[in-house]
């Protein structure tokens, strides 16, 4: 491995790789992104891919990427840019792609932005409110575990944000009307220690989950962009954008093992999902 910096005016951006550059074979390298997932997310995933030169990166703000430009938000589209410049330091597109998360958000601001940059995508469950049916109510479930972080700090904000995320189906007033999780449910703390800074409670992240796809710019570009979804997420809040996702662009979402985190050691398969992420990528 390999371990470079790349000063930008904004941030100082910690990148990867894992292999030769030009690559050995011709192939094109494998750049694993996600937000707010940094690149040591990507270390199961990474190992079964020995014959791949494959490049990973924090994001700005996030491990190793300091940011310089005194902000916190995050966006796809500054995110992108980000990727973009990691890109152009390889020595340019296309690349093939695995995005996860948010990181699948800011990979399809991406290739609507810089459409050279990447020949295959694959979107693994971006979490975009407009696309779905009861994106209002996605918003008011959003809003409820941000002011729940704010009023009672990390436990019970992160406790209402894992209900949120772990409920079944469309935001209903079922939803609303049930009391808030006790933190010690999940193994969360009970005090509030009075920290607000959380990079996903504080709020700084969601123009991520605010985002809506490019539909023409997608649909008329050269990337074959593939959008996945956990054969196990059910019928849950990422699973439905996933699908959402997929239908706007015109097709259905991509069956992979496991779950939201099924690429991860320890917590999904990751050696069945590399399996299958490898098959997408090289299906004609």
């Amino acid at each position: 491995m390999q371990t470079h910096t790349l000063e930008t005016p904004d941030v100082d951006l910690v990148y990867d790789v894992v292999g030769p550059l030009p690559t050995a074979d011709g192939r094109l390298p494998l750049m694993m992104i996600g937000q707010p997932m940094d690149a040591s997310g990507f270390r199961a995933l990474r190992g079964f891919f020995p014959d791949r030169t494959v490049i990973t990166y924090d994001p700005r703000g996030g491990g190793r990427s300091v940011r310089k430009d005194g902000q916190a938000v995050q966006t796809p589209q500054d995110q992108a840019r980000d990727v973009h410049a990691v890109i152009e330091a390889l020595g340019g597109g296309p690349v093939e792609m695995f995005a996860s998360s948010g990181g699948a958000v800011v990979a399809l601001a991406l290739v609507a932005a810089f459409p050279g940059d990447v020949r295959v995508l694959v979107a693994h469950e971006p979490p975009m409110n407009p696309v779905l049916p009861d994106a209002e109510a996605a918003h008011r479930a959003r809003a409820h575990y941000l002011e729940t972080y704010q009023a009672k700090g990390f436990g019970a904000g992160m406790a209402a944000f894992q209900a949120m995320y772990a409920w079944e189906g469309e935001f209903t007033e079922a939803y609303f009307a049930q009391p808030d999780p006790d933190p010690a449910q999940f193994g969360l703390p009970v005090e509030d220690d009075g920290s607000r800074d959380h990079p996903l409670l504080a709020g700084r992240a969601v123009a991520i989950t605010d985002y809506h796809p490019d539909v023409a710019a997608l649909s008329t570009g050269p990337t074959r962009v593939v959008i996945a979804v956990g054969e196990e997420t059910g019928n849950v809040y990422t699973a439905r954008t996933a699908r959402a996702a997929a239908r706007v662009l015109g097709g259905e979402a991509t069956v992979f093992p496991s779950h939201h985190l099924g690429f991860v050691d320890g917590v999904g398969r990751p050696e069945e999902f590399a399996a299958r992420l490898r098959e997408v990528l090289d299906a004609a």
